[in-house]
């Protein structure tokens, strides 16, 4: 069972106590993340991400990355778009450790002028790697497609631009906005004393002050564009995806769009992958997936072909969309998914990893979590009408946008996609 406390500084702090493990992960998040910067400073918050593995006024990077290797743990950390996660795995002997490893890295890291140069290379070589990387890049570009104009739409990793212009001065500004107490969660899963656990938390964070004065910054809604947009590139595969306007986080309305996807492009028994891949052989890869932000969401399908099958990959993607607008998931269908939906999200729970991630993510970001019991309910309530209208709002063929990297041959007129 999960449980939860706030600290006397608003720090909030979500722990799930697994008796039968011998692991415990420990993740440390900030509501920061790319949705919270601008084209001035799109990245710092994956830059902040990385110096704070740089070294501490008591540790080296070296003898941070020591700190946990010498005991057989993982420590390593993300960006997202509207959170940033620093996180360690070990054995439950040692969450002291962790915590005092992360407290140190988050609290007392240098951001020395000349580290902060050598990581601005070591990120330029991150995005270097990612642009050479079509099939995850053109996902990126169609989120770049659909919000265009809007920080949703900016890449997590910043441009060569951005990176540019920061500097120490603007790192401290935008950990003063954004790292404080209220915007903070600490989240624990795995085989802890709780007391003991949240003793251990209060001796590092209770005392950390709270003199922020943006803690009720609104999210606007971000416009969905339909636009079109293609990158040349040389490759021997052309990368497309669609976007479709989704469900936002939060919303029930998710479980049944996870339904229908599991149907429609979701795994190899999926629609796309049985229709495109198996039977016509015009694709190596093809899924769909939903992604759901605060106030926004988009239903993406992606697939990679060779340049010649662009136009039928896309005719019949299009034809299953209409059939699926159409005639709807079957009875069938329909038992088989939430099955699915029910297995997957039960596995996870075997993995404490999973279950931080779970708990964390669901605390920092919607300020609530569910149950395991509710979310299972919320599967067992899906029903055809829940399902019918999550298909007429979001396959909306007249609001779709496309995004396509790879070599563009001379008969592949995207205009009259």
């Amino acid at each position: 069972m999960c449980r939860s406390i706030k600290l006397k500084n608003g720090v909030r702090v979500v722990y799930e106590e697994i008796p039968y493990v011998r692991s415990v992960s420990t993740g440390l998040w900030v509501g920061a993340g790319s949705r919270g910067e601008n084209t001035t400073n799109n990245g710092i918050s994956h830059f902040i991400e990385h110096m704070l593995f740089k070294g501490t006024k008591k540790r080296t990077a070296k003898e941070i990355a020591e700190t946990i290797d010498n005991i057989g743990g993982q420590l390593n950390a993300f960006t997202s778009k509207e959170c940033t996660c620093y996180y360690t795995k070990t054995l439950d002997t040692y969450l002291d450790t962790s915590l005092d490893l992360l407290s140190d890295m988050f609290f007392n890291s240098k951001f020395d002028e000349k580290d902060i140069e050598i990581e601005k290379n070591v990120i330029l070589e991150e995005i270097g790697m990612y642009e050479d990387t079509p099939e995850e890049l053109v996902h990126d570009i169609l989120s770049e497609t659909v919000w265009q104009d809007d920080p949703l739409g900016m890449p997590i990793l910043g441009t060569s631009k951005s990176l540019g212009n920061i500097n120490r001065e603007q790192i401290k500004k935008y950990m003063e906005e954004n790292y404080f107490p209220e915007n903070t969660v600490i989240a624990i899963a795995g085989n802890i004393d709780g007391d003991k656990a949240i003793e251990s938390i209060r001796e590092r964070f209770e005392n950390w002050g709270n003199s922020n004065c943006c803690k009720n910054k609104s999210i606007a809604p971000p416009k969905f564009k339909n636009n079109k947009v293609y990158r040349e590139k040389e490759t021997e595969q052309i990368h497309m995806c669609l976007g479709f306007r989704g469900v936002e986080q939060g919303s029930d309305e998710l479980y049944s769009l996870l339904a229908v996807n599991n149907i429609f492009g979701g795994g190899m028994s999926s629609r796309l992958f049985q229709k495109i891949r198996e039977e016509k052989g015009l694709v190596y890869s093809i899924y769909s997936y939903p992604s759901s932000y605060k106030n926004a969401g988009l239903f993406t399908i992606y697939a990679g072909m060779n340049a010649e099958h662009l136009n039928e990959v896309l005719k019949l993607i299009i034809n299953e969309i209409n059939i699926l607008v159409k005639k709807g998931i079957s009875k069938k269908d329909m038992a088989k998914s939430k099955e699915q939906l029910k297995g997957n999200y039960i596995l996870g729970l075997e993995s404490t990893s999973s279950r931080m991630n779970s708990i964390g993510k669901s605390e920092i970001l919607l300020g609530k979590i569910l149950t395991s019991r509710e979310v299972l309910d919320k599967i067992d309530r899906i029903d055809f009408e829940k399902v019918d209208a999550v298909i007429k709002k979001v396959f909306d063929l007249n609001n779709m946008a496309i995004s396509v990297v790879g070599n563009i041959k001379g008969d592949i007129d995207l205009k009259r996609i």
